[in-house]
């Protein structure tokens, strides 16, 4: 991928949306393209959070680098299929919405969308920093996503509140999902909380 191109797009969805998303419904795409745009900002954001708590630390507990490193390639890959999953909803819900059914233009919707957080994530190298960014990245990336369906997905733009709020709702149960299933597989909640209460004298 062009780097040049991708920070031009970062530049435009976070700054400019309204004029970006045209652009972006209109531009040929694959999937691989589009999870390409996510694997470097989601990895890069996981790279972030990594440092943060392996090498800052929260509440004087670091993360051990194995299970540090372990977290950041399962979270990086459910990220994807979490990616591809809400764009195949984003598509199936579009004709509720007046809108017209496309995977690859449900894909760039959340993608894209997901820009916001994703670059609110990069300041989880510093952990302390972490949770407001990514509310301020959360409430930026409902609101391109407000913005996005009416050019990806074809919605009339007085449905698209309704249409965000489904596929909010959708999204926070997948994501809980998700992160039941990272936790599950790295043990990170479980390393995080015995260590903090160790820390604690608990």
């Amino acid at each position: 991928m062009d780097f040049a191109k991708l920070l031009q797009r970062v530049k435009n969805i976070l700054l400019s949306p309204k004029s970006e998303w045209p652009v972006v419904a209109a531009e040929p795409a694959s999937v691989q393209s589009i999870l390409t745009y996510a694997v470097i900002l989601a990895g890069l954001a996981g790279v972030a959070t990594l440092i943060g708590f392996v090498v800052v630390g929260v509440f004087g507990f670091r993360l051990p680098i194995g299970i540090a490193l372990l977290n950041f390639v399962v979270q990086l890959l459910l990220t994807l299929v979490l990616c591809y999953l809400m764009g195949m909803v984003v598509s199936a819900l579009a004709p509720s919405f007046s809108g017209e059914k496309n995977v690859i233009q449900g894909l760039k919707t959340i993608v894209y969308a997901s820009t916001a957080s994703w670059v609110a994530a990069l300041l989880s190298v510093i952990p302390a920093l972490g949770l407001i960014a990514a509310i301020a990245g959360l409430i930026w990336t409902i609101f391109l996503l407000y913005t996005a369906l009416p050019h990806t997905m074809k919605s009339p733009p007085e449905r698209s509140g309704g249409y965000t709020a489904v596929i909010i709702i959708i999204y926070i149960v997948l994501a809980w999902i998700v992160g039941w299933i990272a936790g599950m597989v790295t043990g990170t909640s479980a390393a995080m909380q015995s260590a903090m209460q160790s820390s604690l004298g608990g």
